[in-house]
């Protein structure tokens, strides 16, 4: 009688497993991203994505089931990817709340950020957030969390303001709906104005707030990508 044993069969390392699983959905997404870009989200697909991917419809299905699923997660790490960048920007600024505030500002016109690919793509997703309540909540969630910063260093450089009609909050408001407008002008009419057009509007806007700091500000505009 042959001896029985109990060896499981050789497979993948549960660690390889992880990170090829890792690897195919930021392959997806990428895919996603590009098919948003080229087609609008209405005509993207699973097809559509995996075909970009150079994969099959079954392995996109495999890991997100639903297209709604694929475009939740690609707004997700898009969002991962803009709030990092932003982050790090104000960390590099030191401890000056001016060069804070300013950093933050105009991050969103940076060359690295400020892509026709990126732009097309946040439109397309603000498009559809009234319509699509996941879409919506995660724009609110990281938009507040943006928000909340703004307003705090603005809150930092209130000493500076100079007379009674600008507030910490209305400035923030201001700066916060500036580069919204911007980003929407430059997707829809990029011929109207181009990226350091747009860091000096919201630099003339800072100096004549805090106009001690105005030729710091301008400085900084200029030397930003």
């Amino acid at each position: 009688m042959a001896e029985q044993t109990n060896k499981k069969p050789i497979g993948r390392p549960k660690g390889e497993q992880v990170e090829n699983a890792a690897r195919r959905r930021k392959q997806l997404v990428e895919a996603a991203i590009d098919s948003i870009v080229e087609l609008g989200m209405s005509a993207t697909t699973l097809a559509t994505v995996a075909k970009a991917a150079g994969l099959s419809q079954g392995v996109a299905v495999f890991y997100f089931k639903t297209k709604e699923n694929l475009l939740v997660e690609t707004l997700k790490q898009h969002y991962e990817e803009y709030d990092t960048f932003w982050r790090q920007a104000i960390d590099d600024a030191g401890s000056d709340p001016i060069d804070r505030l300013s950093a933050l500002v105009f991050a969103d016109i940076h060359s690295d950020l400020c892509t026709t690919r990126n732009l097309a793509l946040w439109n397309s997703y603000w498009g559809e957030a009234a319509a699509r309540p996941r879409f919506a909540a995660i724009c609110d969630t990281h938009d507040r969390t943006r928000y909340e910063v703004l307003t705090g260093l603005c809150e930092e450089a209130s000493h500076l303001i100079t007379g009674k009609i600008w507030t910490p909050v209305s400035v923030a408001d201001a700066l916060d709906s500036m580069t919204d407008g911007m980003w929407i002008r430059l997707h829809i009419t990029p011929g109207f104005m181009d990226r350091q057009q747009g860091r000096r509007i919201l630099a003339s806007f800072m100096a004549t707030v805090f106009p001690t700091e105005a030729a710091r500000i301008l400085r900084r505009a200029e030397s930003y990508e």
